[in-house]
């Protein structure tokens, strides 16, 4: 991408739809330039159940981010999320058949291409072939064989499908609202870019976004990803959990939970009132006791946590595949006391993600609910630089083939 070019993301969830526009600066620095933000309608655990509703919310957000930043939204890199997603790992390999043995960018296209010929239903697609390591003639751990020497190149990879279906219709919702999909990321992995460090990444750590209507988990272990799920249980349910305990309506639980929630009843009650609980009013005039509400989201967080940790493959210990413990990402991540809590029921570290590596308009985006909209816009950068790169290289190969060849006619003569 040209420095100075206008990128963008749209992140549509169960609860809200997100759009940011950026741009790249010289230094391949992001800076925000506007954000926009409107309730979802028409979604349902990261499914399109109503095409007009998921539309116009789109359509808002839009609206929105571009009213801010003063520039035009032509094409978005979207995310995917839903039960429909699944994965599996794959294994490709090609022979290096030239005479000198090279490994070229060529190669990696072609055992890339071999991983991803993986059988899979006719109604599904595949959105990535994310490699985990190389093997060159056997040594494994290579993470850019290019330019070394070998005869038989392997590649491990990390295959993720969704229902072609569920990816249309969303894919309709956006064309309709007038956008181009530049892009289709699969969220956590795009949320990775904007809350994990390439430590992290490389001793093992488990990502957990706990959206609206899913929970979205991505295990990483030697610097790449190793395992991804999509749990089709999130926010929606912690509040559906205080409206039926409870006795009130959904909207009412959904605003105690947003400004009385907390995951830990005693920092709520006793230690700064000297009370066993609170009553919270809200604005409609019900009244709740803080240790209730703090139960009932406490024993759903647990369940959810809970279902995390037993979703991931048998691979030994739990902190053998992540010393580097949890982070967690999504509105959920807003709990206070899910930090503490999240590290009592794992046996591991834990920690609320943060967007890092944005500046501009960016005072709303450090929050772990915009994590996967910031990652959608760094997963595209990185991979736009990239490609910018790659051409320019191109261009200076062509280049110096032509001088090289100007100067032996020269010589010749």
């Amino acid at each position: 991408m040209a420095k100075g070019g206008i990128i963008a993301a749209l992140d549509v969830g169960t609860t809200k739809v997100c759009s940011i526009l950026a741009s790249l600066t010289d230094n391949n620095r992001m800076q925000i330039l506007g954000v926009g933000v409107a309730p979802s309608r028409g979604m349902s655990k990261g499914l399109v159940v109503n095409l007009d509703e998921t539309r116009e919310s789109i359509r808002e957000s839009v609206r929105q981010a571009e009213l801010v930043s003063g520039a035009r939204m032509v094409s978005a890199y979207v995310g995917v999320t839903g039960k429909h997603v699944s994965s599996i790992n794959n294994r490709g390999v090609v022979a290096i058949s030239r005479g000198d043995r090279l490994v070229r960018s060529s190669d990696l296209e072609r055992v890339l291409e071999s991983a991803r010929s993986v059988t899979i239903p006719g109604d599904r697609k595949v959105l990535h072939v994310i490699p985990r390591q190389y093997i060159l003639d056997g040594h494994p751990g290579i993470k850019d064989p290019v330019g070394m020497h070998g005869f038989k190149l392997d590649v491990e990879t990390h295959v993720v499908t969704a229902a072609m279906a569920s990816v249309r219709n969303l894919v309709k919702c956006v064309d309709e609202a007038g956008l181009e999909v530049a892009d289709l990321v699969l969220e956590p992995l795009a949320a990775s870019e904007a809350v994990l460090d390439p430590d992290e990444k490389e001793a093992g750590v488990i990502l957990c976004d706990i959206g609206g209507g899913t929970t979205d988990v991505a295990v990483f272990r030697g610097g790449s990803i190793w395992y991804t799920s999509v749990l089709p249980i999130g926010g929606y349910q912690v509040t559906r959990d205080i409206a039926i305990g409870l006795g009130i309506p959904f909207d009412t639980a959904e605003e105690i939970k947003k400004r009385y929630g907390n995951v830990a009843p005693s920092e709520m009650a006793g230690q700064d009132f000297g009370t066993d609980s609170l009553e919270l009013k809200t604005d409609n005039g019900y009244v709740i006791a803080s240790r209730d509400l703090s139960y009932i989201i406490k024993a759903r967080i647990e369940e959810t946590l809970r279902m995390i940790l037993a979703g991931l493959p048998p691979a030994g210990e739990y902190g053998v595949i992540a010393p580097s413990g949890l982070v967690l990402i999504g509105g959920t991540a807003n709990l206070p006391g899910i930090e503490a809590f999240a590290q009592e029921v794992s046996g591991l570290g834990a920690r609320v993600g943060i967007p890092q590596d944005i500046y501009g308009l960016t005072e709303a985006l450090y929050n772990p609910a915009y994590a996967t909209g910031v990652g959608l816009l760094l997963w595209a950068t990185k991979r736009q630089v990239a490609g910018y790169a790659e051409s320019q290289a191109k261009k200076g190969n062509v280049f110096t083939r032509f001088f090289t060849e100007v100067g032996r006619l020269f010589g010749q003569g």
